[in-house]
């Protein structure tokens, strides 16, 4: 494989943004622009989510309050899910309903158990504006509500409930990462 068909290998790891900080919370704008920026966004992405360890990462998490996610992902089946999507929009989310455990890189070292359902079909287009179709089962299709859950300016903890909500509440109010941006 060539170094540059890598996704990330030209990218640069840009500093994540963390829960309270306001583009996290606001409505990503659609992609109008196909060009070259896009394509750095989209490697920038790439590089910045398998520094951090993740499985998906939206461009408000680095941000940039534009309508793109990365994800590279396997589903239940331990299938590798690899791509991005433009503009993307959550068309269907069914099936059974599963409550498992989620994080974020936008809330370091927390997690909790959130109910989504087992099967997501996100629709949008490649960087170079074409349209794609990406379906998901499992943990892949977690993934993808997670990510467009971001896009529409929330996060996991939005979804969470009861005591799970309130213990993770607790924990943010914790959280190391919260006090340092002094938001605590």
């Amino acid at each position: 494989m060539r170094h540059g068909s890598i996704p990330g290998a030209r990218g640069r790891v840009r500093p994540l943004t963390l829960l309270g900080e306001p583009v996290l919370s606001e409505m990503c704008r659609d992609v109008t622009d196909f060009g070259p920026e896009l394509a750095t966004l989209v490697e920038d992405l790439f590089a910045t989510m398998y520094a951090a360890d993740g499985v998906g990462l939206a461009a408000n998490q680095i941000g940039v309050p534009l309508r793109v996610f990365v994800y590279d992902c396997p589903d239940d089946d331990d299938v590798r899910h690899l791509g991005h999507v433009v503009n993307p929009r959550l068309v269907e989310a069914d099936g059974v309903v599963i409550r498992g455990p989620e994080g974020c890189l936008s809330l370091p070292g927390l997690e909790a158990g959130t109910e989504r359902h087992d099967h997501a079909v996100v629709e949008g287009f490649t960087v170079k504006g074409e349209p794609v179709t990406v379906h998901g089962t499992g943990f892949f299709a977690r993934c993808l509500q997670h990510e467009c859950d971001h896009l529409e300016g929330g996060v996991y903890a939005d979804h969470v409930t009861g005591w799970r909500k309130r213990r993770l509440e607790r924990q943010i109010g914790r959280a190391s990462w919260r006090r340092a941006a002094g938001t605590a």
